[in-house]
């Protein structure tokens, strides 16, 4: 089922199925979401739940059992329930089934919440544990922006001056060693061979809001304050790029498959909630 937001600024429309943003447009019509060309990236903007990134060997370890669980998690893949919905503004609602406790064997609810606030489209994650145990989760958003125009004419800019350390994936596991990146006055041009290797990740920013540019003029800001984690990625000759607030990442070479000791997650006591956002501002 499709959900519709709108105020004389933004429309946005998301599918019930994963809660997935899949438009975002101006009141010009101009459509700031990539639109799932399969040719390329059949996905929108999926919420990685309730890992993110890739496990060593798909697979990991809590109180003694072994359980399997595919990259980025399941929560895209299923149907959300809407808890609430209005013009500007709507709730979904994930709760643990036999489905997810094969591969995650928590009770859980995850709401994911869309807002429109004039020009800023804000979107909330929260986790209940509803279990009597502490609960290990990972969290992120993986929204991809369209690009129109030739990749090499748009830029990232950080709020920030950084010292971009990116930990590149071997196996789709995150290495031990990382790499810089060279910024021009907190500014990185876009170009296809920064992406040779996969995904850029970031284990920390000093930056809360990233712009994106098109020949030099801002069309995006995007903001994420609540996540300490950071991924960038597009896939060759794709017109997109992808801007992903995470609260985890994938398992690291030397990792033990104790997911109570994987690097990057969190734990969510029992009976207790955890509160996230970020937002895309349209320029």
């Amino acid at each position: 089922m499709i959900t519709t937001l709108s105020n004389k600024l933004l429309t946005a429309k998301i599918n019930s199925k994963g809660a997935e943003l899949f438009s975002l447009q101006n009141n010009s019509n101009r459509e700031y979401m990539w639109n799932g060309n399969p040719d390329f990236w059949e996905k929108h903007s999926p919420v990685l739940f309730p890992i993110v990134g890739t496990l060593k060997n798909n697979s990991y370890c809590f109180d003694g059992t072994t359980y399997q669980l595919a990259r980025h998690g399941f929560a895209r893949d299923f149907e959300f329930e809407i808890l609430h919905q209005s013009t500007s503004k709507v709730v979904f609602s994930l709760q643990s089934n036999n489905q997810t406790k094969h591969v995650y064997p928590f009770d859980f609810e995850l709401q994911i919440s869309y807002t429109l606030k004039e020009n800023e489209l804000e979107i909330g994650y929260k986790i209940f544990n509803n279990d009597n145990v502490i609960m290990p989760f990972s969290i992120g958003g993986h929204p991809a922006f369209a690009l129109p125009l030739d990749f090499e004419n748009y830029t990232l800019v950080f709020e920030k001056e950084e010292i971009l350390m990116s930990f590149p994936l071997e196996n789709d596991l995150l290495s031990a060693t990382s790499f810089e990146i060279p910024t021009n006055d907190k500014r990185l041009t876009l170009t296809y061979s920064l992406f040779e290797k996969d995904a850029l990740i970031f284990k920390q920013l000093n930056s809360n809001c990233i712009a994106i540019e098109e020949n030099g003029i801002p069309i995006v800001h995007f903001k994420f304050k609540d996540f300490p984690n950071f991924g960038i990625w597009t896939k060759d000759k794709a017109p997109f790029i992808c801007l992903e607030p995470w609260l985890g990442y994938s398992d690291t070479l030397n990792t033990t498959g104790n997911i109570i000791e994987k690097e990057g997650i969190q734990l969510l006591p029992t009976k207790e909630t955890f509160d996230c956002s970020f937002g895309i501002v349209i320029i």
